[in-house]
């Protein structure tokens, strides 16, 4: 990029020696351990050449962004993470947020739907409605896009294991409104391996899921074309206390797996690569996360060319969705959430996310109220029309800072991704339980810091306030429980057993062959068999996973 003698004058006349003890700190790092100078200059891109490292945006290798006019022909995707308690209360929340002018949903549910129990299962006690929405059966599912109609809306789904069973609820759903599969969009996160490494909402055991992943993914690019069909994530791996480096890391490492799963399963690569996506977390440090969402893009782009040798611009682009950071939020001076949000939701935007979540300023205590989800909400739209930072497309490329932490990024990523093909690929090292304990480290690293007062936390370990007043919070009411069960009754008195247990026979004879699972799943699901039910049928055939504790 520079000449040689260049570079050197550049060392000479522009570095900045800094008196030790007029510092704040001694040293001042990232997540990942990269070392921030005082100032950048030419000499630290010494080998970065803008044609091939940068390029223009929406051209390989994508650093800049995937599309080349960025957010000035479309802004991204304002889709607001929401589900509680009832079918009714979350549908209600739903049309709310559309009228505020959200313009995609994502939807969020309860612990027993994530792990295919009913609510009536008796692990389901005290969790139902408790942190999503609870979802049983079709008649659920009808309740909750009620007078949403699915062939315009485009929507996101948080689910994992049973993630088949879900993806089915809302097709069905959808044919009933008169929509053609064709014409639904959205995506299911349906990423089971991070489920292992960091989340916990496991079902099946990883070889298992891989076979129902690449079921959906086959479905979908015949079936259902707009659907992504799953939304690769390092957002839980971040939440577990990662790194930015291991975030990129272990993200792309899934989506390795997930690819090289598809190819053994038969599918042709671009049959199914363009319809991957990405969701990734959007942490505190502002700069390092701007070049986390480039070196991302990158380095996913260089894998996609040169592991797996396609030349389809749409099978190298990473797209991705981006929630702000959970575990950031404190429950001391709530009101100081929304602040962290902004910074985090701007180096999102600047980063090039497809669609952002903001989260709102009172989870760290309870679900949102209605009033926090609407500032949540108000927050991205100011930055959509009031800020300018949609305006420029990668405004930060070409920045000194920013282009060496997206390389060093980079390299920290791909020397990780290094080790888990040396133990190998992804599924190999999670049974081994390499990130597990790359996680954990860094995770007892940052709350060392935290306790010693060398990472400031305003409002917890700096800045706090003897007593605050107790904001208003939303409330699940602990009736819900018992009117869910009184329901799952009514459904199995008023449905045909019958049909259902046909069904569900026909499932579990699919599930012990090679046969693509989601027609027969779809066919369940149309007959009122319910979540749990299904989720049993295949336990029985497949077992459940039991963790191996990583010391």
């Amino acid at each position: 990029m520079y000449e040689a003698d260049f570079l050197r004058q550049v060392r000479e006349l522009m570095s900045v020696r800094e008196d030790p003890s007029r510092l704040r700190q001694p040293r001042f790092l990232t997540s990942s351990g990269v070392e921030l100078k005082n100032a950048y200059t030419p000499a630290d891109l010494e080998g970065q050449d803008p044609l091939r490292d940068l390029g223009r945006p929406g051209s390989f290798p994508f650093t800049r962004h995937v599309q080349p006019t960025g957010y000035r022909g479309r802004l991204w995707t304002m889709r607001q993470y929401a589900g509680f308690g009832t079918a009714e209360e979350s549908n209600a929340r739903y049309r709310y947020l559309l009228e505020q002018g959200q313009t995609g949903l994502s939807v969020a549910f309860d612990l027993p739907t994530q792990i295919g129990m009913d609510p009536d299962h008796p692990m389901a006690l005290g969790e139902v409605g408790k942190v999503g929405v609870s979802i049983a059966s079709i008649r659920d599912m009808r309740v909750l896009f009620r007078d949403i109609p699915l062939g315009k809306v485009s929507t996101s789904m948080t689910i994992n294991s049973p993630a088949s069973v879900l993806l089915s609820l809302y097709l069905a759903v959808a044919e009933e409104q008169g929509v053609g599969l064709e014409q639904v969009s959205g995506t299911i996160q349906n990423d089971i391996l991070k489920e292992y490494m960091a989340r916990g909402t496991y079902i099946f055991p990883p070889r298992p899921s891989l076979r129902l992943i690449t079921d959906i993914v086959a479905f979908c690019a015949d079936r259902v074309p707009n659907w992504n069909t799953i939304s690769i994530s390092g957002y839980h791996i971040r939440e577990a206390g990662c790194t930015a480096a291991q975030e990129i890391a272990f993200t792309l490492g899934d989506g390795i797996a997930y690819v090289e799963a598809a190819l053994q399963a038969g599918l042709k690569l671009e049959t199914f690569a363009p319809r991957l996506s990405f969701f990734f977390n959007a942490h505190n440090q502002f700069f390092e996360e701007i070049a986390k969402f480039r070196a991302a893009r990158r380095l996913w782009a260089r894998i996609m060319k040169e592991r797996f040798g396609t030349s389809d611009p749409k099978s190298q682009m990473l797209r991705f969705h981006t929630q702000t950071a959970g575990s950031t939020l404190t429950a001391q001076q709530p009101d100081n959430n929304i602040v962290r949000t902004t910074v985090q939701a701007m180096a999102a935007v600047l980063g090039g996310t497809q669609s952002l979540h903001t989260n709102s300023r009172d989870e760290a205590l309870a679900l949102p109220t209605e009033a926090s989800a609407r500032i949540a909400l108000r927050t991205q739209q100011i930055l959509a029309f009031e800020s300018c930072i949609a305006d420029v497309v990668d405004p930060f490329g070409g920045s000194y800072l920013i282009e060496s932490l997206t390389d060093q990024l980079e390299s920290q990523a791909a020397g990780l991704l290094a080790r888990v093909d040396e133990l190998g690929g992804m599924v190999a090292a999670i049974e081994r339980g390499f990130p597990q304990r790359e996680i954990q480290n860094a995770a007892y690293q940052y709350q060392r810091q935290v306790e010693s007062g060398d990472q400031v936390v305003v409002g917890v370990n700096r800045f706090a306030i003897g007593s605050e007043a107790p904001p208003e919070l939303l409330r699940v009411d602990e009736a819900l429980g018992e009117a869910r069960r009184k329901q799952m009754a009514r459904l199995r008195e008023e449905r045909d057993n019958g049909a259902v247990r046909s069904r569900l026979e026909a499932l579990s004879l699919a599930a012990g062959g090679t046969s693509n699972l989601l027609p027969f799943i779809l066919e369940a699901v149309k007959a009122e068999a319910t979540i749990g039910e299904i989720c049993d049928s295949l336990r029985e055939v497949f077992g459940e996973y039991q963790e191996n504790l990583v010391v």
